[in-house]
């Protein structure tokens, strides 16, 4: 363990912002580090699912931290492999491999990782956030992934919960095969708009029955108010969102969990903002906690690296809204239009592993949308040649300059058309988030509210 404490602390030095090197190598060292280091801590949560999971776990551990239970184990910088807990876990531990005992933890965990995870660090709950399209390269067919999670409930302690999103079917289905507690969160407000017409849903069919998914209303993806023609249908949820309403500075709702109700003033944007909120509301009912340290932790939450974070640089604001897959970044988008508001938009497009190495799933992104609200556009990283070629079909502007694969080329590009006190919308990839990000820092960017103070 002290091996991985010195790799962290000369990749600090060094000025390096990757965060998985150090597990690794313990890893490499004591294949059996994880599970040891966990086998000490108290309460924990495993977040994982496609889309938002992430900023779920950023919002628990807020929770957590509001409920007094401080310090908190977390994997904050979106490292959710195996050697990305590892990571965290060591950096917790003491110069001799001891993390402290009873402590928390809320570690997020890649949808394939779940289950080596789980084994390493078995929860206390488990989050399911959504199951939706993303790296088919990696992953394969979103059932694939139903099934491996199915396969995994046999290893979660049975004394465990599932936090489970049930407007999202194939997640609700996880509950036929557990004969545990769960927590069921969703969304119950007849206001909330419809998707689109013609917005993608990646579930359309039961594995189970073969049926199609119908709905009385589809929120986006296809996470709404669900049945089939066998009889299946969405259960009930016992934590739950309602009057759901959208202001310059986020999103307001009414929060029910079994003990009571609250209004939230969440500092994020969007309904998907709204469905972390709640799965990270259920995750905390789970752990017994109550809900005035719920709201608190919620209210207190701040963007997670590269979600919805806000800068400012030079006079000019930046917003960065990751989007990495169809109903991620369609969701991202809709966040951008509303009457009157016109964008600076950087899009960036990486094949990276992270990313996924096949980029067609930009030609499921409603784009189009986007285009009365899009003022400039510039184009770049790896596959800017494709993703400019998309945006022309969907009539948004000509970029402002040639498709850069170079993403700091792209950037002052980017920049050269936003004058000072307007704000440059950045949509990156996985990969290009992290690449751009840490050119922001280099260049002095600050986070908004520090820049204001």
């Amino acid at each position: 363990m002290l091996t991985g404490k010195m790799v962290r602390w000369a990749m600090r030095s060094l000025g390096s912002g990757g965060t998985a090197l150090p597990g690794l190598v313990v890893e490499r060292l004591h294949p059996d580090a994880a599970r040891q280091l966990a086998s000490r801590l108290g309460d924990t949560a495993l977040v994982t699912g496609t889309n938002g999971k992430t900023t779920t776990a950023a919002m628990l551990a807020s929770i957590l931290r509001a409920d007094g239970r401080d310090p908190v184990i977390h994997n904050r910088s979106g490292s959710n492999l195996l050697r990305g807990v590892t990571a965290a876990l060591v950096d917790a531990a003491s110069p001799l491999g001891l993390p402290p005992a009873r402590v928390p933890a809320v570690l997020e965990a890649d949808e394939a990782a779940l289950h080596s995870i789980a084994q390493a660090a078995p929860p206390t709950v488990a989050v399911f956030t959504n199951l939706m399209r993303d790296q088919l390269d990696r992953y394969g067919e979103i059932e694939s992934i139903a099934r491996r999670w199915t396969e995994t409930l046999a290893h979660i302690p049975p004394d465990a919960a599932l936090a489970l999103n049930v407007d999202d079917p194939l997640v609700a289905s996880l509950e036929l095969g557990w004969a545990g507690r769960v927590v069921r969160f969703g969304i119950e407000d007849d206001a909330v708009p419809a998707a689109p017409d013609g917005e993608i849903s990646d579930a359309v069919w039961d594995p189970t029955t073969q049926d199609d998914f119908q709905y009385s209303r589809r929120y986006f993806a296809q996470l709404g108010r669900w049945h089939t023609r066998s009889g299946r249908s969405r259960p009930t949820p016992g934590v739950f969102a309602e009057q759901i309403s959208s202001n310059e500075g986020g999103m307001s709702f009414r929060l029910s969990v079994p003990a009571g109700q609250a209004d939230v003033a969440l500092s994020a944007d969007g309904l998907y903002s709204v469905y972390n909120a709640i799965a990270a509301a259920a995750g905390a009912v789970a752990l017994g906690i109550s809900i005035d340290p719920i709201v608190r932790g919620l209210e207190a939450y701040e963007a997670a690296f590269g979600r919805q974070e806000d800068l400012s640089i030079d006079g000019r604001r930046v917003r960065l809204l990751l989007g990495k897959n169809p109903s991620g970044m369609n969701q991202a988008l809709r966040t951008l239009q509303r009457p009157g508001m016109r964008h600076h938009l950087l899009v960036l497009l990486n094949d990276g592993i992270a990313d996924g190495t096949d980029v067609s799933w930009i030609w499921d992104v409603d784009w189009e949308s986007q285009a009365p609200y899009c003022r400039s556009l510039t184009v770049g990283g790896r596959r800017a040649a494709d993703m400019a070629l998309r945006l022309e079909y969907a009539g948004l502007p000509a970029p402002s300059g040639p498709p850069q694969v170079d993403v700091g080329r792209a950037l002052r590009q980017a920049f050269d058309a936003v004058q000072p006190d307007e704000q440059l919308i950045i949509l990156p990839t996985y990969t290009a988030m992290l690449d751009v990000r840490q050119r922001l820092g280099r260049m002095g960017a600050t986070k908004l509210w520090d820049a204001a103070a």
